[in-house]
């Protein structure tokens, strides 16, 4: 009975008791502030998804706020935030947003738009709700900002399905002044720089998400930092191009067998002018000789029907205001060390001519058959050969839509041109310049990226 009555250790026992159920307070602490921040991390990679596909969505919707809130609730729930339930339902907001703090430390430049997504739901937590009842539910909240709304003019379209679409080696240079190039290749090997070669051009767009770029730009190949690369665009490049000139009876290859060392005036109102009529010629093939030719090309369109339109090396050949057509099977190959000059539209053969309207013809150097109207033909897929190397001089674009074209040995030329081609090869020192075409189309830069 003495022992009963003995209340030595009491103290103890509340005292185990009592911290008992401070480390299970703790513990109850712990695990809903874990939940809770578990949550709110789910809200943010939900809130960075919903923005990212509501900006893309503005943007291949022409800025659809409706659509753009549809994409964000679709991917809100593939994150396990669901608008739809009827029971504690997840809300997404989504705001387009023009002004106000923009923070991308990859761009230099806030866009003209971007989007906000605010992801919400309420939280039941496991313990706190018995200590406080105000903390049985609460608000997880969450914002993302995706930039939108950019957009880069193309002023090279490739349109190769598969395979090397863009192939630069060896000293080859291109640069586009505030343009890009689109790339239609669905492969991996889409573009190809190496061999010290560079890409300067404000976007680089490929069909392909595969694209590798480890593999495909090494040996001190580059593309510049300031290029934005796009992979998995989802339209390929397919500018609609300009009706073609009608076909006609041609005349024979005027310069076929003559010798060097004479002046010549080819085209309309010239001696070898055809009887097309107007400021149209058409000749089966037209080689400009060399060993010390000089030709003057008179301004007008160029027909080539069935051969080849050949510049041979040693030939001092210009035109101003030239377009030169290609059909039934018709090629072009500039030797390495002719001197040739040629300006579509303009009347200065000089690294600042400026091609003026000239009608659906404005602004074209070469035009290679790319099929269908007038005739339903199946167009000309003849490569292209841009050779140069002496002094060339290029102002114009070249729309050969089923054709390869190789650029090379540019040490001393200058090629201004925006380019439609199934493919592009430069190698040999050969540089391209370009500025962007209206007709060519734009290559929607919006693959949105989180950026706040």
């Amino acid at each position: 009975m003495r022992v009963l009555k003995d209340e030595g250790g009491q103290a103890t026992v509340f005292m185990a008791l009592f911290m008992g159920l401070v480390m299970l307070g703790f513990l109850a602490f712990v695990l809903d502030v874990g939940y809770l921040f578990r949550e709110k991390r789910m809200a943010q990679a939900a809130a960075d998804a919903a923005a990212v596909a509501a900006a893309e969505e503005y943007s291949y919707s022409s800025g659809n706020s409706a659509n753009a809130q549809i994409a964000a609730n679709a991917i809100a729930k593939l994150n396990g935030f669901d608008t739809t339930l009827a029971n504690n339902p997840a809300t997404v907001t989504v705001t387009q947003i023009s002004s106000g703090n923009y923070s991308n430390t990859g761009s230099a430049v806030a866009p003209s738009s971007w989007v906000q997504a605010v992801v919400s739901q309420p939280i039941r937590t496991f313990f706190l709700g018995a200590l406080d009842p105000g903390m049985r539910s609460l608000t997880v909240s969450a914002s993302a900002t995706a930039g939108g709304g950019q957009s880069s003019p193309t002023c090279v379209c490739l349109e190769g399905a598969t395979g090397q679409d863009l192939n630069m080696s060896n000293n080859a240079r291109f640069s586009a002044n505030s343009c890009g190039i689109t790339v239609d290749s669905s492969s991996s090997n889409a573009v190809g720089v190496v061999g010290s070669a560079s890409v300067c051009a404000l976007s680089l767009g490929t069909v392909s998400s595969t694209w590798n770029n480890s593999n495909n730009i090494n040996n001190n190949g580059s593309v510049c930092s300031a290029t934005k690369v796009v992979q998995g665009i989802s339209t390929s490049c397919a500018p609609t191009l300009p009706a073609v000139p009608v076909d006609a009876t041609c005349s024979a290859d005027p310069f076929s067998g003559q010798q060097g060392g004479a002046n010549y005036t080819v085209g309309p109102s010239s001696t070898y002018g055809t009887t097309m009529g107007g400021n149209t010629v058409c000749y089966s093939a037209l080689t400009v000789n060399g060993n010390g030719d000089t030709v003057t090309l008179n301004p007008g369109i160029y027909v080539i029907n069935g051969g080849e339109l050949h510049f041979e090396s040693g030939t001092n050949g210009g035109g101003n205001g030239v377009l030169f057509y290609l059909t039934n099977g018709a090629n072009l190959a500039i030797d390495n060390g002719a001197n040739v000059n040629l300006v579509a539209g303009g009347n200065t053969e000089a690294g600042s001519a400026t091609a003026p309207s000239t009608g659906i013809y404005n602004g074209i150097l070469i035009y290679e058959d790319p099929g269908g109207s007038p005739t339903a033909d199946a167009g000309d897929s003849q490569p292209i050969s841009i050779q140069g190397g002496a002094s060339t001089f290029f102002s114009g674009s070249i729309y050969a839509p089923l054709a390869a074209i190789t650029v090379g040995n540019g040490s001393n030329s200058t090629i201004n041109a925006d380019i439609v081609a199934q493919s592009l090869t430069m190698n040999g020192g050969g540089t391209l310049q370009s500025t962007s075409s209206a007709n060519l189309g734009t290559l929607n830069l919006s693959v949105a990226k989180v950026s706040q």
